[in-house]
């Protein structure tokens, strides 16, 4: 496997929804929304990405303000390509590129079990707004 790992300001919203697609994550996204899925990519200030042979097959997507946190917001892998240690590799990739900043993400349902075994540590404290009529 001849794996290029790089960090790309410039990925196309094509790519990045044929990934999240491929990796299963494309159901949790808006991966029918090219306008919302181009701006998820042109706000987000810093993308690491899996190739091989040139093809997007794992893309890391975060905010950071590279000194206190990191969100990492979409991390997605391939299916054909999961389980080879590319997902913990752009976590990595994401953590040295925005070091010292602490790095946080929220996961998918079925990725849950996933977190633990690459060493990040639990949080019970997450809260989420996606309604701003339910603020009281």
């Amino acid at each position: 496997m001849n794996l290029i790992y790089n960090r790309e300001d410039d990925l196309s919203a094509e790519e990045f929804i044929h990934v999240l697609n491929e990796s299963g994550l494309g159901e949790r996204r808006p991966v029918n929304d090219y306008e919302k899925i181009t701006k998820m990519i042109a706000n987000a200030n810093l993308i690491i990405t899996a190739r091989e042979n040139n093809k997007l097959i794992g893309v890391a997507r975060s905010l950071t303000d590279f000194t206190y946190c990191t969100y990492l917001s979409d991390l997605a892998v391939a299916l054909d390509f999961q389980k080879r240690g590319i997902g913990k590799e752009l976590i990595n990739r994401t953590y040295e590129a925005s070091k010292p900043a602490k790095l946080i993400l929220l996961s998918a349902p079925a990725a849950v079990d996933f977190y633990p075994k690459i060493g990040l540590e639990k949080h019970n404290n997450c809260y989420i707004l996606s309604d701003i009529t339910k603020l009281k």
